[in-house]
Parts: structure tokens; C-alpha cells; sequence
């Protein structure tokens, strides 16, 4: 946390989601406060004494995607559509991010977690938040799409229990997924896992 006192003049959304850009192309380690500098507009003194230091402003840009990335994915999930087509969205909707937009190669969430996930306790707070937070989304969608009749419940299976497991296999995917697309740039191969994935949960 910011030591008491310090000034935040210069902690505003422009900034932060600059620091969000810089990061996503440069990863922790490898992005500079130069870089920072460059893309937030500031200088080195004004940067850091508005946030501290550079881990600091990394925790404020991951804070602010992950909010980001939330928001849309409940938006999303609660739209008006069937089971299938929320979770088709979903699964689709990151691919833009992966395949054509280069300058924010990736998901920021996800990157964190690859590169510093076991070794920075705010990574692994972030990732496990998101990560939970998203699973209880497509819970509640399987759920309804049970009650709908969309999703047939087997003989002998818990709703619990059969809905768990198939969120587990769609989180999996998802995040498979993002990981495969920015290391493979094969959307044909991301198709396939979509739907492979679609109708391993839901069948024909």
C-alpha cells in the first residue's frame, strides 16, 4: 500500500490504464520505468511519487483490468441468450484480444499469473479472485440452463456436482485457451477447442 501522505494527483483512470498498456507489452520484469514514463506521459519523480514504486503501479494496473475484465464477462454471461450461446460469447470474445490486436498481446490477468503467479502474493490474491469470481458466473448459468431444460441433468447425478465438474471443464478451456492463442496465433485451432468444448458441456 501507498505510505500515508503520499500525494495522488497523478492516480487517475488515464494513467493506470496506460500503465495497463505498458505492462501488457512488456511484461513485469521486462517493462522499464522508462517504459512506464513514455506510456503514462509522466516523469519518473511525479510516476513514483503518486504510486510509489513499480510494483505498486503494476498492482493498480492489474486492480483496474481485472475490474475491466469482469464487468464485461458478467455482462456477457447475463445477456438474454441461451446457455450455449452466453458461454460461446464468453469463450469468443477474448479472441480479438489474442489474434488481432497486438499492441495488448494477451490477457494482462493471465500473464501476471504466468509470469510472477507463486512468487508475488498480489499476483496470486488478483488471479484467484478472477478466477473464482468468473467459475461462480458459469455455475449460475449451468444452473439455469438445468432448470430450462437445456442442459439435461443424468440419472443419479447431483445438480451440485454435475454443474461443478462442467464448470471446471469450461474454465479450463477458457483459460487454455488464452494461453494457446497468444503462444500458437492459430484461430482455427481455437475454433475447434470452442467448439469441442460447447458440446462436451451441452452435446449436439
Amino acid at each position: 500500500m501507498p505510505a500515508p501522505g503520499r500525494p495522488r494527483e497523478f492516480k487517475d483512470q488515464r494513467v493506470v490504464e496506460a500503465a495497463v498498456d505498458a505492462f501488457l507489452n512488456k511484461g513485469y520484469a521486462a517493462c522499464s520505468a522508462q517504459d512506464l514514463c513514455e506510456q503514462t506521459g509522466l516523469g519518473r519523480g511525479s510516476l513514483y511519487n503518486a504510486f510509489g514504486n513499480k510494483h505498486e503501479l503494476y498492482i493498480e494496473a492489474l486492480e483496474h483490468y481485472d475490474q475491466e475484465g469482469i464487468t464485461e464477462q458478467q455482462r456477457i454471461l447475463q445477456q438474454s441468450l441461451s446457455a450455449k450461446e452466453r458461454l460461446q460469447t464468453l469463450f469468443e470474445y477474448a479472441l480479438p484480444f489474442d489474434f488481432t490486436d497486438q499492441q495488448k498481446p494477451g490477457c494482462l490477468i493471465i500473464n501476471a499469473a504466468m509470469e510472477r503467479g507463486g512468487m508475488d502474493d498480489d499476483v496470486d490474491r488478483i488471479f484467484r479472485r478472477h478466477v473464482d469470481i468468473l467459475e461462480q458466473m458459469i455455475v449460475q448459468v449451468l444452473h439455469e440452463a438445468i432448470a430450462t431444460g437445456e442442459l439435461p441433468l443424468p440419472q443419479s447425478a447431483v445438480a451440485d456436482t454435475y454443474v461443478a465438474e462442467l464448470a471446471d471443464m469450461a474454465m479450463s478451456s477458457f483459460y487454455g485457451l488464452r494461453v494457446l492463442n497468444k503462444g500458437t496465433q492459430n484461430p482455427a485451432l481455437a475454433s475447434r477447442i470452442i467448439r469441442g468444448t460447447l458440446t462436451a458441456i451441452f452435446g449436439n
